[in-house]
């Protein structure tokens, strides 16, 4: 399942958004112009669909309420609103989908978040329309969605099981380096790749191995000397850690374990253990970081690649990202989107017509787009 386009009403960063969403996505934008905040919004929709420890109410919690939740740039119209269209698959005759989920505060009383509008249509047939007759005398309904509830979803329980299959990562290399030190809760959904080996160690012995393998085949190119890369576990503790094997003047070479590799090592790792696990949406959060201009250069081409090779139907990807060397080797324009901060709040568009006869002229997107991120006025940063 994809998601083909999102609207937004007063979410954070964005009065007003409508835009397209291709299988592959990449959000530009200035420094806080909401390229993260864009991308919560499919990690807020995946809390909502969990049918089992989620829901609507924990997603407006985890984010500190209703107030953080809504838009500076809101004025009279308090409501807060997501609608997203899905397709089963790229196939012209595939289902089409539509989920829209708008709420606001209660306004007295115990000022409890209420949904106004919970809609769902499937190929242009309205299946579901809240507020219902029975909402509004029992208004304590109106506090949950249809989707987190298992005896009101079944007649579009695809769409929550594809929304909470969404894995989000902005893996933090130290998290990993030095998790027995850290011993700590491990944040729920782990965005911070906190639980890779966990994750690793889960996954059965025949998968686990392809994949790592795989991934060795990378590092081979992109880490010097590097030869081999395996999953153990402590004799003692049991406790999961990766190791790999570099070339060394020994004739077998050294073993280091995760906590000696070097942080764009770890987050190679992590990048190309997401794309090959799960099936529901991907969002990466800048995943150049730490990593060698050359090698992020090839991100585009490795996703794609990597997620060819599956069995199953398309998967997406949505990446936010600051580098040229990323978005100058993205092959499709239209999959480029552009953030741009403004008097009321950030709008998200595609291409122009004249930026895209730039692009079929031979410049990449890029020369062509990236610098319409740039704060103006940069050049005073030199005089701090």
């Amino acid at each position: 399942m994809l998601i083909t386009r999102l609207k937004l009403k007063n979410w954070r960063n964005f009065r007003a958004v409508d835009t397209p969403l291709s299988p592959r996505a990449y959000l530009i934008g200035a420094n806080a112009s909401g390229k993260s905040n864009l991308l919560d919004v499919f990690r807020f929709l995946r809390t909502v669909a969990q049918m089992e420890g989620g829901g609507l109410q924990k997603a407006i919690k985890e984010r500190g309420g209703l107030g953080k939740l809504r838009s500076l740039h809101a004025r009279k119209d308090p409501e807060v609103g997501i609608e997203a269209e899905f397709s089963e698959s790229l196939d012209v005759g595939a289902n089409r989908w539509v989920y829209e989920l708008a709420f606001k505060s209660e306004g007295k009383g115990a000022q409890r978040v209420l949904i106004t509008r919970e809609r769902v249509v499937k190929n242009g047939k309205e299946i579901l329309m809240r507020p219902r007759p029975e909402d509004q005398e029992d208004v304590a309904r109106l506090t949950q969605t249809y989707m987190e509830q298992i005896n009101n979803n079944a007649d579009f329980r695809e769409i929550a099981e594809f929304l909470s299959g969404t894995t989000y990562l902005h893996l933090v290399p130290q998290l990993l380096k030095f998790g027995d030190e850290i011993s700590g809760r491990i944040i729920d959904q782990d965005p911070f790749g906190q639980g890779l080996l966990q994750r690793i160690a889960r996954t059965p012995k025949k998968t686990q191995s392809a994949r790592l393998k795989r991934i060795g085949e990378a590092l081979k190119v992109a880490v010097p000397q590097f030869s081999e890369l395996q999953f153990v576990k402590d004799e003692i503790t049991g406790t999961p850690h990766l190791e790999a094997r570099f070339r060394h003047w020994r004739e077998h070479g050294a073993w280091q374990r995760e906590e000696q590799f070097s942080d764009g090592t770890l987050r190679l790792i992590g990048l190309l253990w997401a794309l090959q696990d799960g099936d529901g949406l991907l969002l990466l959060e800048e995943p150049e970081l730490s990593l060698n201009d050359a090698i992020v250069e090839y991100i585009p081409l490795m996703i794609d690649r990597v997620l060819r090779s599956r069995k199953k139907g398309v998967r997406q990807v949505i990446v936010s990202t600051h580098s040229d060397n990323l978005i100058g080797a993205v092959s499709d324009p239209s999959s480029v989107l552009l953030l741009e901060p403004g008097e009321n709040g950030t709008s998200v568009r595609l291409p122009d017509q004249e930026e895209r006869l730039a692009m079929e002229s031979g410049l990449n997107p890029a020369e062509i787009l990236l610098p319409k991120t740039r704060p103006e006025g940069i050049e005073q940063m030199g005089m701090f």
